[in-house]
C-alpha cells in the first residue's frame, strides 16, 4: 500500500481530486487529498503551505507519494527541501517545475505562451491580496476537454488565490529536493501550462519518467481513469 499525499493547484481545492480518490483507494493505498491555508490570504506564503504539507507528511505512516497539479508544484518541491525523507516520489502533474531562485511568476509570467497563444488572464482583488480568473475563461483555460457537467461544477468552486506565494522563488538543494525520487506528467492539451513549456521545465530538471495523458490541464475531471492508471504506474515503478 502507498500512501498519496495530493496538492491541488491555484484557485482550487482538495475537492478536485474527488474523481481520482476513489480509484487509487480502491486499489488499497491511502490517499488525502487536502485544502491548502487560505482563509487569510494576507498571511499565507510558500512557506505556509509548504510547511503544512509537511506536517501532514509527517502524520502518514512511513513515506509518501507527493503529487503536485499546476501551482502545486512549487509546494510539493519546497516540501521535499525540507523534508526529503518522508517523501518515496514528487509526482508533477502538469504542474510548475521549479528550480533554485525561481518563482511561479518568474516561470510564467510572460504575456505569451510558449505556442503564441494568449495565456489565462488572472484580476487582482482590490486590496491586491488575491487573484480571481474570470469563469468563461477558467472554462475555457482549465477545462477544455473536461464534460461540462464536470467542468461547470469545478468553476463554480473556484476561490481567491493568494498572491504572495505565487512571488515566492524556490529555495532548493541538490542535497535535499535534489535526492528525492520525481515523475512528470504530460498534458498534452494543456492551455496553462502548454507542452512545450512543460518539456522545457523537465528537461531543465530531469525526471526519473515522463508520462503523457492527451488532455487539458484538469486531469482529474477529464481523464480521472488515465490520471489513477498513470499514478499507479508510478508506484509500481518505485
Amino acid at each position: 500500500m502507498a500512501n498519496f499525499v495530493l496538492i491541488h493547484g491555484a484557485m482550487h481545492g482538495g475537492w478536485c481530486w474527488e474523481r481520482v480518490v476513489p480509484l487509487l483507494a480502491r486499489h488499497g493505498h491511502h490517499v488525502i487529498a487536502p485544502d491548502l491555508p487560505g482563509t487569510d490570504p494576507a498571511a499565507v506564503t510558500l512557506k505556509t503551505l509548504s510547511r503544512f504539507t509537511i506536517d501532514l507528511l509527517h502524520a502518514q505512516p512511513g513515506k509518501s507519494i507527493l503529487v503536485g497539479h499546476s501551482f502545486g508544484g512549487m509546494v510539493i518541491s519546497e516540501a521535499a527541501e525540507s523534508a526529503p525523507d518522508r517523501i518515496a516520489a514528487l509526482v508533477y502533474l502538469t504542474a510548475l517545475l521549479p528550480r533554485n531562485g525561481s518563482s511561479a511568476f518568474d516561470l510564467t509570467g510572460r504575456e505569451e505562451a510558449p505556442d503564441g497563444k494568449a495565456r489565462i488572464e488572472l484580476h487582482p482583488s482590490q486590496d491586491g491580496a488575491t487573484v480571481t480568473a474570470k469563469p468563461a475563461e477558467a472554462r475555457a483555460f482549465l477545462y477544455g476537454e473536461t464534460p461540462d457537467e464536470w467542468a461547470e461544477r469545478a468553476v463554480s468552486r473556484l476561490v481567491p488565490q493568494p498572491l504572495a506565494p505565487l512571488k515566492t522563488p524556490a529555495s532548493l538543494s541538490d542535497a535535499n529536493f535534489g535526492r528525492v525520487p520525481r515523475a512528470y506528467v504530460e498534458c498534452l492539451r494543456d492551455r496553462i501550462l502548454p507542452l512545450s513549456f512543460q518539456r522545457a521545465m523537465h528537461a531543465a530538471s530531469p525526471c526519473g519518467a515522463v508520462y503523457e495523458i492527451d488532455t487539458d490541464h484538469s486531469p482529474f475531471y477529464s481523464t480521472p481513469e488515465v490520471l489513477a492508471a498513470t499514478l499507479l504506474k508510478i508506484v509500481e515503478g518505485l
